[in-house]
């Protein structure tokens, strides 16, 4: 693949200073920069890199004033990390499109439905009655069961299982090791002190351009279904339980457990190692801090939170604050205290 500055800065949005023919056939680091490739400048501390790179073009923001002359063409858009983030994206997307077809062994069940120009990795199985959307790239050893679909342009790398009625919207990618629609944990306790199953017949929606990390697991649900909203990313080692629902555009970090029938709202942050308790709503636009423990509805919007017991972000800080103290504030009573019992003495004293 090759394109030149003139193309890419129009893919961008932006505006050229130097060649708009210069020809552009990889991507690079700053200060890895060679004849041919294209970098970005974010951060001011690689600003020096900008005067002595290789790469034939560099993406910046359009309010930067270099300091000294620049030797290499310059694409200014509003947004470097993000202009270069597209690019990443597009340059995934063009290297993937080469796989098509299906590789030997794999099993496609002859009620499957397969879309255009898919992908299947060998040793993967393709169970009866599921729909397979065009450019879906299924690479080796993933099962999908029976009557999943899976929406166009989606990715799922080695080792994904997708259990049964699982639905899969546009644009998703499920790295490897991740299980969809796994039953709820689900028990009903008996007289004798054993657990009954609870049968899950529900299933697991992911809508469009959801992205999952490396050996995550969803839980199907009990009845209707455990739904996550388009745009939600979920990092690698989460656990969600059955019935619970992420809004939109929600961003959670790794080895969050969240417990049945959870609702959160659209554009939350939800830190590493949080635990949610189940049955519990909380708002959008809420923030919590790595290891926070959620234990209660949060109704607010747009908050930060963080520890446990939960508090907002800033009376956890005062908290802290507190505690270091705690030692000096306990020296500090006893001292007074020590005091008061000299003066009460020299008083009862004097009046002796």
């Amino acid at each position: 693949m090759e394109y030149t500055t003139r193309q890419i800065a129009d893919l961008l949005q932006g505006s050229l200073v130097g060649d708009p023919l210069e020809k552009i056939n990889t991507l690079s680091k700053i200060e890895e920069g060679t004849k041919g490739s294209l970098s970005f400048l974010s951060n001011p501390k690689y600003e020096q890199f900008l005067y002595s790179t290789g790469a034939s073009a560099v993406i910046i923001g359009k309010n930067f004033e270099p300091s000294k002359p620049v030797n290499t063409t310059l694409i200014l858009v509003e947004d470097p990390y993000s202009a270069f983030s597209v690019l990443l994206g597009k340059y995934n997307e063009e290297t993937r499109k080469t796989k098509t077809g299906k590789e030997d062994p794999c099993f496609v069940d002859p009620k499957a439905s397969l879309g255009k120009n898919v992908y299947i990795g060998a040793f993967s199985y393709i169970s009866a009655g599921a729909i397979i959307g065009d450019e879906v790239k299924i690479y080796p050893q993933v099962f999908i069961g029976e009557g999943v679909h899976i929406g166009a342009g989606s990715m799922l790398y080695s080792g994904v299982k997708i259990y049964q009625d699982c639905i899969l919207g546009k644009g998703v990618i499920i790295h490897s090791g991740t299980i969809i629609g796994s039953d709820g944990f689900g028990f009903a306790p008996q007289a004798d002190g054993s657990f009954a199953k609870i049968a899950q017949t529900g299933n697991v929606i992911l809508e469009d351009g959801v992205e999952i990390g490396a050996n995550t697991c969803i839980d199907r649900a009990t009845m209707g279904s455990t739904l996550i909203q388009k745009g939600v990313k979920l990092d690698n080692l989460i656990q969600i339980g059955h019935n619970v629902e992420i809004g939109a555009n929600t961003v959670i970090a790794a080895q969050t457990g969240i417990s049945g029938s959870v609702k959160f709202g659209e554009n939350c942050m939800v830190g590493g190692q949080v635990g949610v308790a189940g049955h519990l709503t909380v708002g959008k636009g809420n923030q919590f801090g790595a290891r926070t423990g959620i234990s209660k509805t949060i109704k607010e919007e747009g908050k930060q939170f963080r520890g446990l017991p939960i508090m907002e972000y800033k009376d956890s800080l005062k908290m802290e604050v507190w505690l270091r103290n705690f030692e000096k504030v306990e020296r500090r009573i006893q001292e007074l205290e020590s005091e008061l019992k000299d003066l009460k003495a020299k008083k009862g004293a004097i009046e002796g």
